[in-house]
C-alpha cells in the first residue's frame, strides 16, 4: 500500500514473488519517509521480482464516486480493492466474504455498500485488464474425513487439558499468573466451569504452581500456565513436585527472553531451561507440539503422562504456536483413551512411597482417606516409608529412582519416523514450532532428488528410543532452533553426533526458504 511498508516486506518474498504496489503509496513524501532514494517501482531495483503497479487508491475512488462518501471513507475501503484482486489472482469465489462483509457491517448500510462495490470492482479490474500473466488454482486440501474447525494453539491446549480431565475423571485446576502469551489458556479455560474447570487467578507465578500442586494432592489434575519467565519464579515448586512425586502439567508457551525480553514474539530458548532448571537432580519429562491443532494431542498425552507415572511434565508450546491457528479435526471423544488413575483406598500394605514395578511410580493417596495419612513436603524421602531421611546413599537411591522412572516413559511413547527415506545425505532434525518450514524446505529438496530427510522429536525427555538409531545413518544431521543451538547440544552429548545448528534469535519464526538454502550449502559441501 506504500513505501513503507514494501521495504518493512520485501524481506519475506522469494526471488520471483509477485508484488502488488498501490502507485499513490510512494509518493515524494512516502519514498523519503522510507528512506528510499529513488522510486523502486522504477528503478528497476525489483527486478527479480513480478512487479504490478495499480493506482488502487484512484480505482477505489472511482468505483466509490457515486456515493458521496467521505474521502477518509473511501481510503479506508481500499483494502478490499487488493483482496478483489487476491480473489480474481487465485481463483477464489467471493461468496464467503461478501456474507462476511453484509454480516459484519449490516448496521452500517454504507460502509457495507462501499466495501462490496470495492471488492467486486478489484476482481472486475483484474479480470478486464489483463495485467496478470499467470492466475492461480489452489486445489483442495488433502485431509482425513471429519468435521473440521478453526483452532488456536492456546485454545486446543485448553481444550486437549479438559479433555484429559474428562477422561481420568477428575476435575481439572489451573493455577496460573497471567502473562503472554500463555494467558488465553487461562481465559479459554475459566469459561468452562460446568465441565468441572476451576480456574484461580494466582497473585504471582509461585503461587499460581504451588496452588495447581496442592490442587493434584487433594485429587486434581493440576495445571499451571506460564511463558519462560514464569517458569524461572516456579523452579523451586516444580522441583518440589518431582520429590513430592504428584503429577502436575507445566505449560511453558515460550516467548523472547532473557528476562521479560519480547514478550509477543516467539523462541525456542527454554528448552535447557525445561530440561536442567531446577536445583538438584529433578528429572522432568517433556513434550512438544509441532503445530496449533497438535497442542490438544500434547496437553492430552502430558496429563496421560503425569498421571500414570505421578510426576511433573513440561508441555511446551510458543508465541507462534499458541496464537497461530489451523484447521483441526474435532476428534471422537469416545475415541479417547480411558486415562483415570487408581488412587489407593486401602489401608493394609500401604507405604506412600512404595513403587509400581512397570512404572516405578508411587501410590496416589487422597488426603482424607481413613488410615492412609503420610508426609509430604521438600525434604528428602526415605524409600517405601516416605519419611524424611538425610542418610547419603538413600538420597543417591530416590535420586536414581526417581531419574529412572522418567526414562522408563520411553517404553511407551511412540518410536521416532522419518519423513523420508531412513537413510541418506542429510537428516533435519527440529522440534517444536519450525515443523513446517522444515517440512517445506525438505519436500522441496526431495522433489529435486535430493537425498534429504526429516525428523520432527515431540518426546524430547525422554527421546524416542530409536532416535540414536536413526541418527547414525545419515551423513549429515542439521538442527535449526530458534535459540543459539539447545537441541543440538542434547543430541551430541546424549549420541556423540556431529549434528550442527542452524539458529534464528529474532523473535519470528523461520522461513522455508531459509532452510532450504542452509541444505543446499551441506549438500554442496558433501559433493
Amino acid at each position: 500500500m506504500n513505501a513503507a511498508a514494501l521495504k518493512v516486506n520485501l524481506g519475506s518474498l522469494i526471488d520471483g514473488g509477485t508484488i502488488i504496489a498501490n502507485t499513490d503509496g510512494f509518493n515524494d513524501k512516502n519514498l523519503k519517509l522510507a528512506g528510499y532514494a529513488t522510486n523502486p517501482l522504477v528503478d528497476g531495483s525489483l527486478q527479480r521480482f513480478h512487479l504490478h503497479s495499480v493506482d488502487i487508491t484512484k480505482l477505489t475512488g472511482l468505483a466509490l464516486q457515486s456515493m458521496n462518501l467521505s474521502s477518509k471513507l473511501v481510503d479506508r475501503s481500499k483494502n478490499f480493492f487488493a483482496l478483489g484482486m487476491m480473489y480474481w489472482m487465485y481463483n477464489r469465489p467471493l461468496e464467503t466474504t461478501i456474507e462476511w462483509i453484509q454480516k459484519k457491517f449490516g448496521n452500517k448500510p454504507d460502509i457495507m455498500e462501499a466495501n462490496l462495490k470495492v471488492l467486486k470492482a478489484g476482481w472486475n479490474f483484474s479480470e478486464t485488464t489483463e495485467i496478470f500473466s499467470v492466475r492461480y488454482e489452489v486445489g483442495p486440501a488433502k485431509l482425513a474425513p471429519g468435521q473440521y474447525r478453526n483452532i488456536t494453539g492456546n485454545q486446543a491446549l485448553a481444550w486437549g487439558l479438559m479433555a484429559a480431565a474428562k477422561k481420568a475423571n477428575l476435575d481439572l485446576f489451573l493455577g496460573s499468573y497471567p502473562i503472554t502469551p500463555a494467558s488465553d489458556i487461562l481465559h479459554e479455560l475459566s469459561v468452562y466451569k460446568h465441565f468441572g474447570v476451576k480456574t484461580f487467578q494466582a497473585e504471582d507465578e509461585i503461587a499460581g504452581v504451588t496452588s495447581a500442586l496442592g490442587a493434584s494432592f487433594g485429587g486434581a489434575l493440576g495445571v499451571t500456565t506460564t511463558s519462560g519467565p514464569g517458569v524461572a519464579l516456579k523452579s523451586e515448586a516444580i522441583g518440589l513436585a518431582v520429590m513430592v512425586e504428584l503429577p502436575l502439567v507445566i505449560v511453558n508457551v515460550q516467548r523472547g527472553g532473557p528476562s521479560t525480553g519480547l514478550p509477543t514474539k516467539t523462541e525456542q530458548a527454554d528448552l535447557l531451561q525445561a530440561l536442567y532448571g531446577r536445583n538438584g537432580e529433578a528429572p522432568v519429562p517433556i513434550i512438544a507440539a509441532a503445530t496449533p491443532a497438535d497442542c490438544f494431542q500434547i496437553a492430552f498425552d502430558a496429563s496421560r503422562i503425569a498421571l500414570k507415572y505421578m510426576t511433573p511434565v513440561f508441555c511446551m508450546s510458543d508465541g507462534y504456536l499458541g496464537n497461530g491457528s489451523e484447521p483441526w479435526l474435532i476428534p471422537d471423544y469416545n475415541a479417547l483413551p480411558d486415562i483415570a488413575p487408581k488412587f489407593r483406598t486401602e489401608k493394609e500394605g500401604f507405604f506412600p512411597y512404595l513403587r509400581d514395578e512397570q512404572t516405578l511410580s508411587r501410590p496416589w493417596a487422597i488426603p482424607g482417606t481413613p488410615g492412609l495419612e503420610h508426609r509430604i513436603g521438600g525434604l528428602e524421602k526415605q524409600h517405601i516409608t516416605g519419611n524424611v531421611n538425610y542418610e547419603p546413599e538413600n538420597h543417591e537411591f530416590m535420586v536414581r529412582m526417581r531419574t529412572e522412572k522418567v526414562e522408563r516413559i520411553a517404553n511407551e511413547i511412540p518410536l521416532a519416523e522419518v519423513e523420508g527415506d531412513v537413510q541418506g545425505d542429510v537428516l533435519v532434525v527440529g522440534w517444536g514450532g519450525t515443523y513446517g518450514a522444515i517440512k517445506s524446505a525438505v519436500a522441496r529438496h526431495r522433489l529435486r532428488g535430493n537425498s534429504v530427510s526429516h525428523l520432527h522429536l515431540r518426546w524430547l525427555n525422554p527421546m524416542p528410543r530409536n532416535v540414536g538409531e536413526i541418527l547414525y545413518k545419515f551423513k549429515h544431521v542439521l538442527v535449526p532452533e530458534l535459540n543459539l543451538g539447545q537441541l543440538v547440544k542434547v543430541l551430541r552429548m546424549k549420541y556423540l553426533v556431529p549434528a550442527v545448528g542452524f539458529n534464528k534469535i529474532q523473535g519470528l519464526p523461520f522461513k522455508a526458504i531459509d532452510i532450504e538454502n542452509r541444505i543446499e550449502e551441506i549438500l554442496k559441501g558433501t559433493k
